[in-house]
């Protein structure tokens, strides 16, 4: 009988659970998200502030939104497209040089594994087998650090922060919608903190931090920023 522990395929009663997969699209989903709720806050909440009709608060928000979601696309896309062309002008690199001297690549993916720790005979070893499955991707992901799971996906990055954003500023928008005349600042302060608040504390739980941590620590930045925009409102602000 074979022994519980030798038995091909078996499956491990403790699952591990990562989350380094979410890394891309979770980084700029919570950026833009949280900026969709805090810029088109204070954008209606200064406006508001301001003096300016219900019509006026609705039509500046709306606006916001579209200018907003379109910028935080292009600029994740530009940013995230710009480390993607990095990563594969370097694995252009790895290639010229695994077809041009195979053995010196082999020495240092040797030397690498015995940097972190492993015998030289070991390492060589190791190193021979990677390469002869895959010494493009071993170079890859051992020397340059580049792994599927963290490559950068720059459409992707663009679309969750573009969705992203118009899901966050959705709120602001509903709370003019909903408040009554003259009543934008009231009704649109406490909900923007609120749904902050949700926010942080749902990226901190997805990222595996502290919940309470990351809520209060988005609800403090958003409060800070509805407050400079509602001084702004009424420092400058003329009467419509």
């Amino acid at each position: 009988m074979t022994a519980p522990s030798q038995r091909p395929h078996a499956r491990s009663r403790h699952p591990e659970v990562h989350r380094s997969d979410r890394v891309g699209w979770l980084r700029a989903a919570v950026l833009s998200a949280n900026d969709g709720i805090v810029s088109v806050a204070g954008l209606v909440v200064g406006v508001a502030a301001s003096g300016a009709d219900a019509a006026a608060v609705l039509t500046s928000g709306i606006a916001g939104t579209v200018a907003g979601a379109m910028s935080m696309a292009a600029g994740e896309y530009v940013s995230v497209r710009s480390q993607a062309d990095t990563e594969h002008a370097d694995i252009a690199v790895e290639k010229r040089e695994l077809a041009e001297d195979p053995q010196s690549e082999l020495e240092e993916l040797a030397s690498i594994y015995v940097q972190r720790g492993l015998t030289p005979e070991l390492a060589h070893e190791v190193a021979r087998q990677l390469s002869e499955h895959d010494a493009l991707g071993s170079h890859a992901r051992d020397e340059l650090g580049i792994t599927d799971t963290l490559r950068a996906r720059p459409v992707q990055a663009a679309l969750a922060s573009a969705c992203a954003f118009v899901c966050g500023a959705a709120l602001p928008i509903a709370a003019v919608l909903v408040a009554p005349p003259g009543r934008v600042q009231a009704v649109a302060i406490p909900a923007t903190l609120v749904a902050l608040s949700i926010s942080g504390a749902l990226a901190a739980w997805t990222g595996g931090a502290p919940v309470l941590r990351g809520a209060l620590r988005v609800a403090f930045w958003g409060a800070l920023a509805m407050a400079a925009a509602t001084l702004v409102g009424r420092l400058f602000g003329v009467q419509v």
